[in-house]
């Protein structure tokens, strides 16, 4: 069973969060568990409206991510890039979590990716967050407490 690393949150400080927020934490899921395989399809899905949204913010609007995945010899791993800007090709971000399993990768440095690579998107609208679909299914595998927690730091308002 190949399993898939996924960062949980984006380790930028949001705008009227507490800066004492709940650290990132990261999950292993498996390469064919549908539910995480239908939250990235979903966001792929949508993803043509998260860059005409992110090309043209409305006021509010702030935090845009992309999750991206992202392999070497050590293993796979989704992780968040902001900024990011449209390049030929496809799109160039930095890095801003810190990889456990990948090591040609290190954060805050700039990289290229393909869209074909992006799992997920997301940003923070007048303090909630749109999007990571993917973060929410992590949700499901967490404690409550830890969940609860990152609602309140982060504004997340999925259902888990």
């Amino acid at each position: 069973m190949k399993r898939a690393l996924f960062v949980m949150l984006l380790a930028l400080p949001l705008p009227g969060f507490s800066e004492t927020k709940i650290d990132d934490q990261v999950r292993y899921v498996d390469e064919q568990d549908s539910a995480m395989n239908s939250a990235i399809a979903e966001a792929r899905s949508t993803l043509e409206g998260f860059f005409s949204i992110a090309e043209n913010p409305p006021e509010g609007a702030d935090g845009f991510k992309l999750k991206v995945m992202v392999s070497d010899g050590f293993g796979v791993e989704h992780l968040w890039f902001s900024p990011f800007r449209k390049i030929e090709g496809g799109y160039a971000g930095v890095l801003v979590n810190e990889p456990n399993l990948i090591r040609s990768m290190k954060y805050g440095e700039v990289y290229a990716f393909r869209e074909s690579q992006i799992t997920d998107w997301g940003y923070v609208l007048n303090g909630k967050q749109i999007g990571s679909y993917t973060v929410c299914v992590l949700f499901d595998t967490m404690d409550a407490s830890i969940v609860e927690q990152y609602k309140r730091d982060h504004g997340f308002t999925c259902d888990s």
